[in-house]
């Protein structure tokens, strides 16, 4: 018997038109397969697709979703409706619908886009929320398209369409997290260009990096950037979780553990490499951070190497 025909557009806040990639994963294998697994509960996709020039598209929900909501953006354009706000979105751009929040969105009448989505959920989503680098993307970003993004979508998909075994939905969820990353954290997956300018924390912490035999201090860290030592500060700790200085330490701590891992040099040697006068002090700083003395690092290493 031949289906009925649906018409081209948006029914249900569902698309449908030619070329139309989707996968649902019914709400039994999410209950019974994912959401009681220890290894997929955190994190998980609930369906994926694709829409090619997706004329009519429009979806509006009142309450949104109770997973989160991905978009990416290849040709076209389009546009998306949240908290009163409105954004246009264009090629080569990403943003995320957050859970639980009304939003409306659709496509460009004259130039519809064409759009790669994926619903993801988990236990792990409220927290995934609060991370600055997910929240830049509530709003409309640019991304640069590393080669990586649609043949890992592909991955995932094709995975799925074979069904719902266990190994099939630890491999796609598993991969999830990486497609998540070549959008939030894009820029981590190709080389900074001379003309790209890193963000100042980014940037400090490449000058951490070239710097890390020597001593740095916070005022010179903040007039690098043009920054207040407050406002600098503030900026660092939210994004790295640690104040300036202390997490320069730690970089000098992991430097100091590959030079005991590596090297036979000896411990007060090491401590004046990494610009410390006084290597009690600096055994001191490396038990805080390491968790224990450097001399007991080095014994523990030397006879865990094969």
């Amino acid at each position: 018997m031949k289906e009925k025909e649906t018409k081209e557009g948006s029914h249900k806040n569902v698309w449908y038109g030619v070329g139309r990639q989707r996968i649902e994963i019914p709400r039994t294998i999410l209950k019974s397969r994912v959401q009681s697994n220890p290894l997929l509960k955190h994190l998980y996709i609930c369906s994926i697709g694709y829409y090619p020039k997706a004329k009519d598209h429009y979806t509006y929900r009142k309450k949104g979703l109770p997973e989160n909501f991905l978009f990416y953006c290849v040709d076209g354009r389009g546009w998306y409706e949240i908290s009163g706000q409105r954004y246009e979105v264009g090629p080569n751009e990403v943003f995320i619908l957050p859970q639980n929040v009304e939003h409306a969105y659709g496509s460009s009448r004259e130039h519809p886009w064409s759009i790669y989505w994926i619903h993801f959920g988990g236990d792990s989503l409220h927290a995934l929320n609060k991370v600055l680098a997910v929240q830049k993307y509530f709003k409309p970003c640019y991304i640069k398209n590393t080669g990586d993004i649609v043949p890992l979508f592909s991955k995932i998909y094709r995975t799925l369409e074979l069904g719902y075994s266990i190994d099939n939905l630890l491999f796609a969820n598993m991969c999830l997290s990486e497609f998540i990353t070549l959008f939030v954290y894009n820029s981590r997956h190709y080389e900074t260009t001379a003309s790209e300018n890193p963000d100042c924390v980014d940037s400090a912490i490449l000058y951490m990096q070239e710097h890390i035999k020597d001593n740095i201090s916070l005022n010179e860290l903040s007039r690098q950037h043009n920054y207040s030592v407050s406002r600098f500060s503030n900026l660092f700790k939210q994004k790295t979780g640690y104040a300036p200085i202390d997490y320069f330490v730690q970089m000098k701590m992991q430097k100091a553990c590959q030079e005991l891992d590596f090297t036979n040099r000896s411990i007060k040697d090491i401590a004046f490499s990494m610009g410390f006068d006084d290597p009690y002090y600096f055994s001191k700083r490396f038990r805080t951070i390491i968790g224990m003395s450097p001399k007991k690092y080095r014994v523990l290493n030397n006879g865990l190497r094969d």
